[in-house]
């Protein structure tokens, strides 16, 4: 061998360590990920590509090593089934699942394929994990909130509009998540003095019904809880609520940049950032059933401005600097 070959093949061979490092898998992986909001929504687009950059800053390049798909479900409970049946049959190395809607249905579909859920209140009492330290089976990841959080919108709703004494609860019935939450408001509202009224909106169309029915004086406030429905069809509901001249709170502060007036919740862009992670550790051969299912440590406080002025009320500064984002 010549001493030129030689030293080129040392060259390689020092480079290879270096190489596979940086390449996480010759093999292509596959990832598909399930969310009720449309591809094109501003919150999906920002959830996506979080999780995106997160994976290639990690080392998973699409087109290399990696192909992603989206697959949006609209919250409906007939494409949900069909959706999960064809993930099953297709058997990507993980599924990404946003919401307790999808992640039931995927689970009764598949036990094997590993799981990384995000925004999903009490994995635990939804029997989608054992435990938060130690989920088993195939699915881990990232839960919403504590429900005792619900309590905290009316708090705030209240401090900000004092005058409210009435205070309509919109849910989706169907969710478990909505009866939780009403029950934590529930343990606040006579120290507040508040009377709740539920309102069960099953459609997006009974949204306009259902606020009209309860609207009356100026004393009402409203209290969006967490749900598909909230997320997908949050401009009409925003607008009627505005409409009414209902102080209103949210779930998160994506809402409050639509025109909703306050939020209180956790930075979900920032799960899907944190679900990388999992799904990095799950394709290098970590069991999701060994991964902690994690909560938010954050809670972000937002308040538009613009529409606490439409609806005259202004501000406390005790609140103004509690504020995580104030949109002007």
């Amino acid at each position: 061998m010549q001493r030129r070959e030689f030293i080129l093949l040392l060259g390689a061979a020092a480079a290879c360590p270096l190489a596979a490092r940086a390449q996480p898998g010759e093999r292509m992986r596959r990832i598909v990920v399930l969310s009720s909001l449309p591809q094109s929504d501003a919150q999906e687009r920002a959830r996506y590509l979080a999780l995106q950059q997160e994976l290639q800053r990690l080392g998973w390049s699409e087109g290399r090593n990696l192909r992603i798909e989206q697959r949006p479900n609209a919250g409906d409970a007939e494409r949900i089934r069909r959706q999960v049946a064809e993930v099953a049959a297709l058997a990507p190395d993980v599924v990404v699942s946003a919401g307790s809607a999808t992640l039931g249905p995927l689970l009764q579909a598949t036990r094997t394929i590993p799981i990384v859920f995000t925004i999903v209140p009490d994995p635990v009492g939804g029997g989608f994990v054992d435990s938060l330290a130690r989920p088993g089976g195939n699915a881990t990841g990232f839960s919403q909130f504590e429900y005792g959080l619900s309590g905290k919108w009316l708090e705030l709703l209240k401090e900000l509009a004092p005058r409210i004494t009435r205070v309509a609860v919109l849910r989706e019935p169907g969710l478990t998540a909505a009866v939780a939450q009403f029950a934590a408001l529930q343990a606040v509202a006579p120290s507040l003095r508040v009377e709740l009224v539920p309102l069960n909106v099953r459609e997006p169309h009974d949204i306009e019904r259902a606020v009209a029915s309860f609207a009356r004086s100026p004393a009402d406030g409203l209290i969006v809880t967490s749900g598909p429905m909230a997320a997908l069809h949050r401009e009409p509901l925003i607008a009627t609520a505005a409409r009414y001249k209902l102080p209103a709170c949210y779930y998160s502060r994506f809402l409050v940049g639509a025109g909703g007036l306050l939020s209180y919740g956790p930075d979900f862009v920032d799960q899907y950032r944190l679900a990388a992670g999992y799904v990095d550790r799950i394709l290098r051969g970590e069991k999701p059933g060994d991964l902690p299912v994690q909560a938010p440590t954050k809670y972000e406080l937002a308040i538009n401005l613009k529409t606490a002025k439409a609806l005259g009320l202004e501000v406390p500064l005790t609140l103004l600097s509690r504020a995580d984002e104030v949109i002007e």
